[in-house]
C-alpha cells in the first residue's frame, strides 16, 4: 500500500500534477489495493486537520501581509533601504536582501517577497548597470529571509505537525535569518568589489532618512509585537494574527491613509486563495501520513537510522540531505508536511530539540527554493531578471555558500536555535 502511494505520487509528479493532487491520488490508488481499508477512511482523514485552531493563523497573517505591502508601505519599505545601503558597494543589490528581511516581518511567503520585490528593483538595478543574472539571483536567495522573519507559514505548518510551540519558533527564526540577511549583504558588496559593478556614493540625507523611517516604522515594529505578544503569553498565535490584521486595517486607514474597500476585498480574496492551496495540502498528506503510519513506515525509518547512524552528528546529516534533496523537487510547504513526522520521532530519539529541527528544516528547504530543478523564487526570479535558469545558478554559487553556513551552525550549534 505504502509503495504503491510513493510509486504513484512520484510518477504523478513527473507529470506536472500538482503536489496535493498527487499525494490524494496516491493515497486513493493505495487503500484500494489494500484488503482491510475502506475509501470513507480517507474522507474522516481529510476532515481531521480542518479543526486545527492554530491554522486560523495562516489566513489572516496573509490577509494582514495583502493589507499592508499593497499600499503606501511597499514603497516606504524601499525607500528606507534604499536609504540605509544603497549608496555603498553593491549598495543596488544590498537593497533586495535589506527589503527581504524588512518584508520578512510583514509577509511570510518567499514567493510574495519574491514576486513584489523582484518586479520593483529588478528594472532598477539593471538600469543602474548591475548584470541581469546577478539581479536574478540576489532576489531568488534574498527572498527566502522572509520564511524566517516573524511571522513564518512554514514555521506554523512545522508547528502543527511537531506540536513545537509557535513562539520559540519564531523567537529561534531571527538569528538565522539575521545571519543570513548579513551574509547576503557581504556577498553582494564582495561581489560588487571584485567585478567593478556601478558604484555612486552619495552622501546621507539624515532628514530625509529619518523621514523614511518613521514611516516605515510600523512594518519594522510587526515582527517585534508577535514576537512580545508570543514570548510572554499575551496573545495566542491565532489572536496575534487576527490582531495583525487589525493593526493593519488601522496602520493603512490612519497612519498612511490609503486603505479602500477593493483592497479589503482583494486581501480577503488573496488569504483565501492562499489558505484554499495549503489546507488542500494539509489534508492530502495527513492521508498519506495516515496510511504511511498504518503500515510502521516511521518505525521502520527510526529503526533503520537507529542500526546505522550511531551518533547525533550524523543522524543530523542524514536529515540535512534528505531534507536537501526533497527540497530540490518538492515545495517547502510541501517537504515540510512529508518529512515531519518521519523526523520527529528521530529527533526525540537522539535528543534534538523539535525548535531546532524546525529551524534545521525551513533553513534546509528555503535552499530549496533557489535550487534547481524545482526551485520557486529561482524560476522567479530568472524570469523578472530575463536570464537564463543556468546563468541565474552560477550566480547564486556564493548565496548557496553563506547558506549552507547558516544551516551549519543551526544544526551543529543548538544554543543558536534555543
Amino acid at each position: 500500500m505504502s509503495l504503491i502511494l510513493v510509486t504513484s505520487f512520484f510518477l504523478l509528479l513527473a507529470l506536472s500534477f500538482p503536489i496535493s493532487h498527487a499525494l490524494l491520488v496516491g493515497a486513493t490508488l493505495g487503500v484500494m489495493s489494500s484488503d482491510y481499508l475502506s475509501l470513507y477512511g480517507i474522507i474522516q482523514q481529510l476532515y481531521v486537520p480542518t479543526q486545527s485552531f492554530p491554522l486560523i493563523a495562516i489566513p489572516f497573517f496573509v490577509m494582514a501581509a495583502e493589507l499592508m505591502m499593497t499600499g503606501k508601505l511597499g514603497r516606504h519599505l524601499m525607500d528606507f533601504a534604499t536609504d540605509l545601503v544603497g549608496r555603498f558597494r553593491g549598495g543596488h543589490a544590498q537593497v533586495s536582501v535589506l527589503g527581504s528581511t524588512l518584508f520578512g516581518g510583514v509577509s511570510g511567503s518567499a514567493v510574495a517577497d519574491a514576486t513584489a520585490l523582484g518586479k520593483l528593483l529588478i528594472p532598477w538595478q539593471i538600469k543602474n548597470g548591475y548584470p541581469r543574472a546577478f539581479c536574478g539571483a540576489t532576489i531568488a536567495a534574498a527572498s527566502t529571509i522572509d520564511i524566517l522573519i516573524p511571522p513564518s507559514i512554514p514555521l506554523i505548518l512545522y508547528s502543527l505537525v511537531s506540536n513545537a510551540s509557535i513562539g520559540h519558533l519564531f523567537l529561534a527564526a531571527v538569528l538565522p535569518g539575521l545571519f543570513l540577511a548579513v551574509g547576503f549583504l557581504v556577498v553582494c558588496n564582495v561581489s560588487a568589489r571584485l567585478r567593478g559593478f556601478p558604484y555612486q556614493r552619495e552622501p546621507v540625507v539624515w532628514p530625509q532618512m529619518i523621514r523614511r523611517g518613521l514611516y516605515a516604522m510600523p512594518a519594522l515594529l510587526m515582527p517585534v509585537l508577535v514576537l512580545i505578544s508570543l514570548r510572554f503569553g499575551v496573545l495566542t498565535p491565532t489572536e496575534v494574527s487576527t490582531s495583525a490584521v487589525v493593526y493593519a486595517m488601522l496602520v493603512s486607514a490612519f497612519f498612511y491613509r490609503d486603505l479602500t474597500w477593493e483592497r479589503v476585498k482583494s486581501s480577503v480574496y488573496t488569504a483565501g486563495m492562499a489558505t484554499g492551496v495549503v489546507l488542500l495540502l494539509i489534508m492530502a498528506s495527513t492521508v498519506a501520513g495516515w496510511i504511511l503510519t498504518l503500515e510502521e513506515v516511521p518505525q521502520r525509518f527510526l529503526d533503520w537510522a537507529k542500526g546505522n547512524f550511531d551518533s547525533k552528528v550524523s543522524v543530523i546529516l542524514l536529515m540535512n540531505v534528505m531534507m536537501l534533496v526533497a527540497g530540490m523537487f518538492v515545495d517547502l510547504p510541501a517537504a515540510i508536511l512529508l518529512l515531519a513526522p518521519l523526523f520527529v520521532p528521530l529527533a526525540n530519539s537522539y535528543g534534538i530539540d523539535l525548535v531546532q529541527l524546525g529551524i534545521m528544516m525551513v533553513v534546509n528547504l528555503a535552499i530549496g527554493l533557489y535550487t534547481p530543478p524545482v526551485g520557486t523564487t529561482l524560476f522567479i526570479g530568472s524570469m523578472l531578471s530575463k536570464a537564463s535558469i543556468g546563468q541565474t545558478v552560477k550566480e547564486l554559487l556564493p548565496f548557496y555558500a553563506v547558506g549552507f553556513l547558516v544551516l551549519a551552525l543551526m544544526s551543529y550549534v543548538p544554543a543558536l536555535t534555543l
